[in-house]
């Protein structure tokens, strides 16, 4: 067993949950933002709705002939302005995943080159405070699918919304708030609270 080869190791791992936790922290923030902003689209399509159910021309509202028109394109307005908002979010998220992605992808490529010299003792061996190897290397690997699965739902989801399709806007909040998945994000927290004495001991 080559102990450099085990200490730069252990140092890639800490470094990796040490992005892990500010990038979920990022990611909460991020959707949290989100939040609101998927919420509004629902709004804007029952303000549509609403237009399309009442006949101006029957209204005191019938001396402005283009009033109909006018209204209808400001919510449109609003609409790309709010999917444009989320877009934007989106990016921040993108950032997440890539850096969970390239940190997780960092660390088992040393594990690769660093193979030969880590006997299965080595690498599946546990202190009191450090989890073993394999553990660490699994729980970042979970962290890293759930994060990359978790962001191209969510991306594929806004791909298909359009300011003029009503129906798939309408449907847009509901199935965003499907994706949440509190159970994986306590497992990523449960994780990081597992490798705290770890990642302290430096």
């Amino acid at each position: 067993m080559s102990k450099p080869a085990l200490l730069s190791l252990h140092q890639a791992l800490r470094k990796s949950f040490q992005s892990l936790e500010n990038n979920q922290r990022i990611w909460r923030s991020a959707l949290s933002e989100c939040s609101p902003l998927i919420e509004s689209l629902g709004n804007l399509v029952e303000q549509s709705r609403a237009l399309s159910n009442v006949q101006l021309s029957n209204t005191p509202l019938r001396d402005f002939p283009d009033l109909e028109e006018r209204l209808r394109f400001k919510l449109l307005q609003a609409t790309d302005t709010v999917l444009f908002k989320l877009n934007e979010k989106m990016s921040s998220l993108q950032s997440v995943r890539d850096s969970i992605s390239n940190q997780v992808s960092a660390v088992l490529q040393l594990y690769e080159q660093n193979s030969d010299s880590l006997d299965l003792i080595t690498v599946t061996e546990r202190s009191a405070t450090a989890p073993s190897v394999s553990d660490m290397l699994g729980w970042l690997q979970d962290a890293e699918r759930h994060y990359r699965q978790q962001f191209l739902r969510r991306k594929t989801l806004l791909q298909t919304l359009r300011a003029d399709d009503l129906s798939l806007m309408e449907a847009a909040p509901k199935r965003w708030k499907s994706m949440e998945s509190p159970s994986a994000e306590a497992r990523i927290t449960d994780t990081l609270c597992k490798v705290s004495f770890f990642v302290a001991a430096q």
